[in-house]
């Protein structure tokens, strides 16, 4: 058990790519926490996914030993947080379990919309924050400049700026003094009944669940039962210990520790990011604040390619769930894919990340249907429901009115891409709430816009309307009235209930017509002609034409009467007639995947 006083809590907090990962290495470099010659790029993420793609999906923990310049020998715990807006939640329980957080900005870059918003987060939390200005190494880098943004955006004193650079390790001893001196060590509770707040958890095969938690008040050891105050479940804890990478047992923790504990549990589920951990035998009177349910936003349905491979889709998504608990999903099953799941995620980002980890992970080829938000439907009866399936669209004649979620996004661009973001942003449905020039240079746009319109190619246009400069964040901010359709995709007048959507009705026509367009040029050509149309109930908006494959039945007509031409004509045509009506199209994988693919190059 340590001294509270030669405790530091820390997490690092940034935009995206703003090199948190990086300036973690360099700590972990500096203390000798691990083998150098176990040293590797992003320590801390431990996903291919996260390598790859260079961000932080996981929020990870590593206690660091420093001896500081008096002398004594202080425990740093560094809490690693995600950056995309997906994960905010996670961010914030992060941070709610620290005493001060190093924001880390860019010197290239700037100041972006999540430096923004995670900084309004460390001081709701009353953080101690210590500006950062990483990647001073580069060529393109403004120090002195970002010192002024810092100011200005931010309101935080410029001169207590530190200038680092995480690829290079420049700057960081005196980043370590800074966190020893500036940054508070954990206060002492005055009640001695143990509160342990938990803000992140991961899945051991033969282990269960490993509870990451930081304890504000009381003790916790091996041996203690323990109750987790959200569903009042008890185990015995097995193991307590710290990060050091590895998991480093020891003989307990103590209040302002940050660490782990192994308590037999079997079901991630359970274990709640920001619930409260106490003693059975003494529990706490009520749980440490902040804890809210991690609804999902954005619904897709997942079906194998092949049918047969459904038990192993099954297999794969339950051990997803075991290591992602903020993965929702039922069983679905459609017409034409067969059986499949019905999952809900936290953002576009977090189904991307489900939907590789399924193919890389548990090696599952699959479709995913295309993804929808959850719409507030008011019947004419005076219930109201909540759909994200198409198939559970009830009768238009039933529905009063329908409202769909709306976001508040916030858009930090360079002066030169106003214009086209502005048009961006109104061509999504977007209302301009706020205009502020942050300096000579940068703008902040704040829009409201329906989150339904975000899901497709807004951030991808948002990029390269942009050069890549312009930076996006968003919250949801409720539910407002909207137009809502059911888009029915039919192939020969037999609806596809795969390719069903719920659209925004004065938009469906457009969105129609793209998918009858794709369709057209995914499926192969018949003996019989083919219709793909795009209808809302009765009402056909956008068709394509599938002309079948003809047989030249004239071709040993040499010379002779007319009639008998047109006899083999009508022939063929009755036949083919006859084709039609009892022939089935068979609609390939690729059909599904080349509508329902995003960032089709058509958008671009």
């Amino acid at each position: 058990m340590r001294d509270p006083s030669l405790i530091r809590n820390f997490c690092i907090i940034a935009h995206i790519d703003h090199g948190k990962s990086t300036l973690a290495d360099r700590f972990i470099e500096k203390a000798r926490v691990i083998d150098a010659r176990k040293m590797q790029n992003q320590m801390l993420d431990n996903m291919d996914i996260e390598r790859e793609r260079g961000i932080t999906i996981k929020s990870q923990a590593v206690a660091l030993e420093y001896e500081a310049k008096d002398g004594k020998t202080y425990t740093l715990n560094l809490v690693d947080t995600p950056g995309h807006v997906d994960f905010s939640y996670e961010v914030s329980r992060a941070i709610s379990s620290c005493e001060g957080a190093l924001l880390l900005v860019d010197a290239t870059q700037g100041v972006e919309a999540q430096t923004l918003s995670n900084m309004y987060m460390a001081l709701e939390h009353n953080l101690e924050i210590i500006p950062v200005i990483n990647k001073i190494d580069m060529p393109a880098a403004d120090p002195e400049g970002i010192k002024r943004q810092i100011e200005h955006d931010l309101g935080l004193d410029p001169d207590g700026a530190l200038l680092v650079s995480g690829r290079f390790g420049t700057g960081v001893d005196e980043l370590f003094e800074a966190i020893v001196a500036r940054i508070p060590p954990p206060k002492e509770k005055a009640s001695d009944q143990l509160q342990a707040l938990i803000f992140d958890s991961h899945y051991d095969p033969y282990r269960g669940v490993i509870v990451h938690l930081r304890v504000f008040g009381g003790k916790i050891v091996p041996g203690q039962r323990i109750r987790l105050m959200y569903n009042n479940s008890e185990y015995v804890v097995e193991e307590t210990g710290q990060f050091r990478i590895v998991l480093a047992k020891n003989d307990g923790l103590s209040s302002g520790e940050v660490g782990y504990i192994v308590a037999g549990i079997k079901t991630v589920s359970d274990v709640r990011v920001g619930d409260t951990i106490t003693d059975a035998t003494n529990p706490a009177s009520e749980p440490l604040p902040g804890f809210r349910e991690v609804k999902p936003v954005v619904f897709s349905s997942i079906y194998p390619l092949d049918a047969a491979d459904y038990d192993e889709l099954k297999e794969g998504v339950e051990k997803l769930k075991l290591n992602d608990a903020s993965l929702v999903y039922d069983k679905d099953s459609s017409l034409a894919l067969g059986f499949g799941f019905r999952c809900g995620f936290l953002g576009l980002l977090h189904l991307e990340v489900v939907q590789e980890r399924l193919e890389r992970e548990y090696d599952q080829s699959i479709i995913m249907t295309a993804p929808s938000v959850r719409y507030k439907l008011k019947l004419n009866s005076g219930d109201t429901v909540f759909i994200d399936n198409p198939s559970t669209y009830p009768d238009p004649s039933r529905i009063e009115s329908a409202e769909e979620p709306y976001i508040k996004a916030q858009i930090i661009t360079p002066v030169t891409y106003i214009g086209n973001l502005i048009t961006l942003c109104i061509g999504k449905r977007g209302a301009q709430t706020s205009f502020t020039h942050l300096d000579e240079k940068r703008v902040e746009l704040v829009f409201e816009m329906p989150l339904a319109e975000v899901l497709f190619d807004f951030y991808d246009k948002l990029k390269s309307t942009s050069r890549g400069y312009a930076s996006f964040d968003y919250d949801v901010i409720g539910y407002r009235p909207t137009k809502l359709a059911k888009l029915d995709i039919l192939i020969n007048d037999k609806p596809v209930d795969a390719l069903s959507q719920l659209v925004y009705e004065p938009g469906a026509y457009e969105r129609a017509r793209k998918v009858v367009e794709r369709l057209q040029g995914a499926i192969s050509r018949q003996q019989f002609k083919i219709a793909i149309q795009g209808a809302i109930g009765s009402r056909v908006i956008a068709r394509e034409t599938i002309n079948p494959v003809r047989k030249d039945v004239l071709a040993k007509c040499y010379g002779g009467d007319i009639s008998r031409k047109h006899k083999l004509l009508e022939k063929q045509k009755e036949g083919k007639k006859r084709m039609k009506m009892v022939g089935d199209v068979e609609i390939p994988q690729e059909a599904f995947l080349a509508v329902l693919r995003e960032n089709e190059e058509k958008e671009r």
